[in-house]
C-alpha cells in the first residue's frame, strides 16, 4: 500500500512545532485509526494508522480529508437562549429549570433526549444515566434507531444478547461472502477493499451480491442477484429450505447448540411449495437463485455481510433472523471466516448500544423486561427513581412531541429535521414544542433553527472519549486541539445540567476516564459467570463485559490501544470471536432459531408511482455538516440526483440530466435525472445527504413514510412509494460566487469550492437579460459585464470589485447545453483588467485543459476525460497501471469499481 499523507500547505519552519496523535475517524462504523499531525491548534495532516486493526493504515477519501474540515467557520461559539448569547450558567440553569418544571407538572415521561451515534461512549453513558436513572424516564433514544435497531433486536432474539460474533479478519478468511442490503464499496470502502484483496490473493473465493440496485459493489461480484425490494427474508427462508432438501444442515451443531429449528423450518416450508416459488417471490431467475444457494451450501466458510438494506425495513428484525437462521443451521458461525456480520453505519452505534442509548435498553446490555436487571442497575447507580419500563422509540418519540405529550426535548449531535422519516412533521413538532434544546457544533444544521436553547459542543479533534466499531473494537478518540469559543464536550454539558437538577453526587466526573471506569465497572457488576458455567433464572449474565478496564489509569486511557470486548479476567486481552464453543448468552446457553414469515413492505406503490430507495453516496456523510465543507468531496456527485430505469424515464417523460420532482406526504425532492440500467424497472434511488443548507428541495427523508418495524421501531427508508414528474425547466445555468448567497430560483444546489461556492441553478420562470437579476444578491457590486450569445441562447454576467472577479453567472434556455465551470472557478477572486475580460466571458480556457470530465477519483482529483485519454494513448492497460500513472485508486480504493469499467 502506498503511504499517503494528506496535508495542508506548510512552511519548513513550522515543522519543529508539530505533534502527532493517534486517534480515530468520526465517520462510518468501520472505525479506522488515524495519525493526525497538529500545528498551532489545527490538524494539518492525516494518514491511516497502520497499527489499527480496523484499517491497517488505509483511509477512504472522507477520512483522508478530515483536516480540511477544520476551522471555526459556521461553528457555534456561545450558548444561546431564545436567540440571545448567554453565559453557560444561564444556559444550564434555563435547561434544568424548564425540565424540572415540566416534570413537576406533567411527570418524567413529558421530557425526552434524542442522541446520536456520533457521540462518544462517555457522552452516551452520562446522558442515558441522567434520563433513565435520575429523571426516571426511558424516553432517551438515538439516531441509531434509524440505523442498527433491527440488527440489535435480531441478535438478541437469536443469541440472547446484542452481539456481533465475528471480526473483520473473517472477511478476508471467508471462502464466500454474501453481501446483502449493503454497498460497502461506497459506504464502507476500507473493509470492502480487504474483501477484494483477499479474493485477488485467492481467486477461488466468491463474492455474491444481493441487491435491487446494481451498485459499485454488485459490479465487482462473482454472482449478482437483482432481488425484488423487501424480499430478503424470502431469499433466506428459501435458503433454509434448500439446505434441508439438499442434506446440507449441520444436524450435530443444531442438536447441541440450538433450539427451535423444526418450527423455523416448518414456517419456511409453509410459505413455499418449492424453490421455484422462492425465485418468483424474489423476482430473480431460478438458475441464479440455485447457484447462490449452492455456493452457500457447499462452502465451509461463509460470511453474510449486511447493513441498511436489511435493517431499514418494516420487517428488518425478521430479515436479520432469517439470515442468522441459515448460519445456525449450518454451524457457520462463531469460527474463523464464518458468521452473520452486521456492519454499523456510525462510528459509535455499537458503543451507544453498549451503554443503553436505545429507549428499549437499560444499560450495559441490560433490559427493562427483567426486573432483576433493573434492580442491578438501580443499586449500581444508587438511583431510586430509575425508569422501570421502556421509553418511546424515535418515530413514536417525535409523534409524542407533535401531539404535546412530550413538552421538552434535548437533541444532541444529530439533525432529525433532515434524517427522520416524514421530516416536515418533525419540523412542525419542534415548532410546537415548548422547549427544544440542541447541543451542536455547527450553525448550518437544519435542526438548530428550531432550538430555544443552543449549546455549543466540541467535535472531532477537540473531544476525548471512546468508541466501539462494528467488530467490537474499542478505541479512544484523542483531544488534539482546543475547541473554539465556549464550546464544551457533550459529557461536560450533560454533567453541568445534572448538577443543576440536583444530582451532583451521582455525576461527579472530572475527566472522561472517570465515566469510562464507571461504564466498565457496571459491565462487570454481578456478571461473574464465564460462558461454560450453568446459569439460573435469576442470573443477569451478559457477554458484554469490559470490567478489566474498571481501574484503568488516566495515562493508560489516553494511550489506549484498540481492543475487542469482552475484556475481563477471563479475556484480559480481549476476544477476537465470540460463541466459538457454541455456548450462547441465552438462559439455557442455546441459540434460538426464530420462525420467520417473510413479508413484503407494508406500503406498495400505486400504478403511477415508483418505489424510492434512499442511501449513501461515495464521498458524503449524513447531512453534510462536515463533508459538505470540503471542495474535493463535492466533485464526484455535486448535486441531488434521481437514478431512474430507462423504461420509467420513458413512462414518465423524463430526460437524462434534466431535473425531476418526487413527491409524497406533501413534500418534494428535486434532483437531476440519471437514466441507468442499474435500476430495476419501477424503482429509483436518491441520496440521503442534501438538505435545506445545500439545495432548494432535497431532504429525501421528508418523503419517507413513517412506517417502522413492529419489533424494533426502525423506519422503512428503503421502500417509499412516491410520485415522479419532470421539473419542466425554462432555463438552467450556474453561479460562481466568492460568497454564499440566498438563491431565489425554484431549483438551486450549493457546491463548496476551494474558494467560494458554485450554485447549479434552474427555474420555471423566464430569465432576465441583464445584471439586475443578480443585483439583489450583490448590492456592493457596480462593475458588471454582460454578454448575450443569441446563437447558443447563453447569457453570461460577471461582477467585479476592484477588478477582481467576485461572481460569474451563466445560463441558457438550451437545456441540453453543458457548462464546463472549472476555468471560471479558478479565476474567482483573481484580477481581470478590462482587456482580459472577454476571454473570461467565454467561460473556457483556450486549450480546454481544465475540462477533466466527470470526477472519478476524489482523492487525487482525476476526471473521466483524463483517464480515457491516458488509456487511449496506450499508456495504461489495467487499473493498476492507471494507479501507477495517475495515482487514481491507490488511496481508499472507492473509485476502483469505476476504474474497472473503463476496461470492460
Amino acid at each position: 500500500m502506498t503511504d499517503i499523507i494528506f496535508t495542508d500547505k506548510q512552511s519548513p519552519a513550522s515543522v519543529s512545532s508539530q505533534t502527532t496523535s493517534k486517534t480515530n475517524c468520526p465517520y462510518c462504523g468501520v472505525g479506522c485509526g488515524i495519525e493526525a499531525t497538529v500545528e498551532n491548534n489545527k490538524v494539518i495532516a492525516v494518514k491511516g494508522n497502520a497499527e489499527h486493526p480496523a484499517n491497517l493504515g488505509r483511509l477512504c477519501v472522507k477520512g483522508s480529508s478530515l483536516h480540511e474540515t477544520q476551522g471555526f467557520h459556521n461553528r457555534i461559539l456561545s450558548p444561546r437562549v431564545y436567540g440571545k448569547n448567554v453565559s453557560w450558567d444561564e444556559a444550564t440553569s434555563t435547561v434544568a429549570k424548564h425540565f424540572q418544571d415540566t416534570i413537576a407538572q406533567y411527570g418524567p415521561d413529558s421530557v425526552a433526549f434524542y442522541l446520536s451515534g456520533q457521540l462518544l461512549t462517555e457522552d452516551y453513558y452520562v446522558a442515558n444515566k441522567l434520563m433513565k436513572g435520575f429523571i426516571g424516564s426511558a424516553n432517551v433514544d438515538t439516531n441509531s434507531r434509524l440505523c442498527m435497531a433491527s440488527a440489535s433486536a435480531a441478535h438478541k432474539r437469536a443469541f440472547g444478547e446484542d452481539v456481533v460474533a465475528g471480526c473483520y479478519e473473517d472477511l478476508t478468511s471467508a471462502d464466500a461472502i454474501f453481501i446483502i442490503g449493503a454497498n460497502p464499496a461506497y459506504a464502507h470502502p476500507i473493509v470492502y477493499q480487504r474483501m477484494i484483496k483477499a479474493r485477488e490473493e485467492n481467486p477461488t473465493r466468491k463474492i455474491v451480491v444481493i441487491d435491487p440496485r446494481k451498485t459499485a459493489t454488485a459490479k465487482d461480484a462473482d454472482l449478482y442477484l437483482a432481488i425484488k425490494p423487501g424480499s430478503d427474508a424470502y431469499f433466506y427462508n428459501g435458503l433454509l429450505l434448500y439446505l434441508a432438501e439438499q442434506g446440507k444442515l449441520n444436524n450435530d451443531y443444531i442438536a447441541k447448540h440450538c433450539q427451535g429449528f423444526e418450527q423455523a423450518l416448518q414456517t419456511a416450508q409453509s410459505q413455499f411449495a418449492d424453490i421455484a416459488a422462492v425465485a418468483t417471490a424474489c423476482d430473480i431467475e431460478l438458475s441464479l437463485l440455485l447457484e447462490s444457494y449452492q455456493i452457500f451450501a457447499e462452502t465451509d466458510n461463509v460470511v453474510t455481510f449486511f447493513s441498511q438494506g436489511i435493517n431499514q425495513s418494516s420487517t428488518g428484525v425478521d430479515k436479520g433472523n432469517a439470515i442468522i437462521n441459515c448460519h445456525l443451521a449450518t454451524g457457520k458461525i462463531g469460527r474463523e471466516g464464518a458468521g452473520a456480520f452486521s456492519i454499523t453505519g456510525q462510528p459509535n452505534a455499537m458503543g451507544g448500544r453498549e451503554v443503553g442509548g436505545l429507549s428499549n435498553q437499560l444499560a450495559a446490555h441490560l433490559y427493562f423486561e427483567n426486573s432483576n436487571e433493573i434492580d442491578l442497575v438501580k443499586r449500581f447507580w444508587q438511583a431510586p427513581n430509575i425508569a422501570t419500563k421502556e421509553g418511546l422509540k424515535a418515530v413514536e418519540l417525535f409523534d409524542a412531541v407533535h401531539s404535546g405529550k412530550i413538552k421538552a426535548i434535548w437533541i444532541m449531535a444529530t439533525n432529525p429535521v433532515v434524517s427522520m422519516p416524514n421530516a416536515n412533521r418533525i419540523k412542525r413538532a419542534l415548532e410546537k414544542c415548548p422547549m427544544v434544546v440542541v447541543s451542536e457544533c455547527y450553525e448550518n444544521t437544519d435542526t438548530v433553527n428550531y432550538a430555544d436553547v443552543v449549546l455549543p459542543a466540541s467535535t472531532w479533534g477537540e473531544k476525548q472519549g471512546s468508541v466501539t466499531n462494528s467488530d467490537r473494537t474499542i478505541s479512544v478518540h484523542k483531544s488534539m486541539i482546543k475547541a473554539p469559543g465556549e464550546a464544551k464536550n457533550d459529557w461536560q454539558i450533560i454533567t453541568d445540567v445534572a448538577h443543576a437538577l440536583g444530582f451532583k453526587d451521582a455525576f461527579n466526573y472530572q475527566h472522561p476516564v472517570d465515566i469510562f471506569r464507571e461504564h466498565a465497572a457496571l459491565s462487570g457488576f454481578e456478571n461473574s459467570h464465564p460462558f461454560s458455567y450453568k446459569r439460573d433464572e435469576n442470573d443477569v449474565y451478559r457477554v458484554f463485559d469490559i470490567s478489566a478496564l474498571a481501574n484503568i489509569s488516566q495515562a493508560e486511557y489516553e494511550n489506549f490501544s484498540p481492543i475487542k470486548w469482552p475484556i475481563n479476567s477471563a479475556n484480559p486481552k480481549g476476544l477476537k470471536r465470540i460463541f466459538t464453543d457454541g455456548i450462547f448468552a441465552t438462559k439455557n446457553q442455546k441459540a434460538n432459531f426464530i420462525p420467520i414469515i417473510a413479508q413484503l413492505p407494508r406500503k406498495l406503490p400505486g400504478n403511477n408511482q415508483v418505489v424510492m430507495n434512499s442511501g449513501r453516496i461515495r464521498d458524503q456523510w449524513h447531512t453534510m455538516t462536515r463533508t459538505g465543507r470540503v471542495a474535493k468531496l463535492m466533485t464526484h456527485s455535486d448535486e441531488p440526483y434521481i437514478a431512474v430505469n430507462p423504461d420509467d424515464a420513458k413512462r414518465f417523460q423524463l430526460e437524462d440530466k434534466q431535473l425531476a420532482v418526487l413527491s409524497n406526504l406533501g413534500a418534494e425532492f428535486i434532483g437531476r435525472v440519471n437514466i441507468t440500467t442499474e435500476q430495476r424497472n419501477g424503482e429509483i434511488f436518491v441520496p440521503i445527504h442534501w438538505n435545506d443548507n445545500f439545495s432548494a428541495s432535497a431532504r429525501v427523508s421528508a418523503l419517507v413514510n413513517p412506517i417502522s418495524d413492529y419489533i424494533c421501531g426502525q423506519p422503512e427508508f428503503k421502500h417509499s412509494p412516491v410520485n415522479i414528474k419532470p421539473f419542466n425547466s425554462v432555463w438552467s445555468g450556474y453561479l460562481i460566487s466568492s460568497q454564499a448567497v440566498n438563491c431565489q430560483t425554484n431549483y438551486w444546489s450549493k457546491i463548496q469550492l476551494e474558494q467560494g461556492h458554485k450554485y447549479l441553478l434552474s427555474d420555471q420562470q423566464e430569465l432576465g437579460d441583464d445584471e439586475s437579476i443578480l443585483a439583489n444578491l450583490y448590492p456592493t457590486i457596480d462593475d458588471w459585464l454582460v454578454l448575450k450569445d443569441d446563437q447558443q441562447n447563453v447569457l453570461r454576467i460577471a461582477g467585479f470589485i476592484d477588478n477582481k472577479l467576485h461572481c460569474f453567472f451563466a445560463a441558457s434556455t438550451n437545456l441540453d447545453l453543458e457548462f464546463n465551470t472549472r476555468f471560471i472557478e479558478e479565476q474567482l477572486n483573481k484580477t481581470h483588467p478590462i482587456k482580459t475580460r472577454f476571454k473570461l466571458m467565454s467561460g473556457l480556457d483556450s486549450d480546454g485543459k481544465n475540462d477533466v470530465g466527470t470526477m472519478i477519483c476524489s482523492c487525487f482529483q482525476i476526471g473521466e476525460k483524463t483517464i480515457k485519454e491516458t488509456i487511449e494513448s496506450g499508456q495504461c492497460k489495467s487499473v493498476e497501471a492507471l494507479g501507477e500513472k495517475l495515482k487514481c485508486g491507490t488511496n481508499c480504493g472507492s473509485c476502483i469499481p469505476e476504474l474497472k469499467a473503463f476496461f470492460t
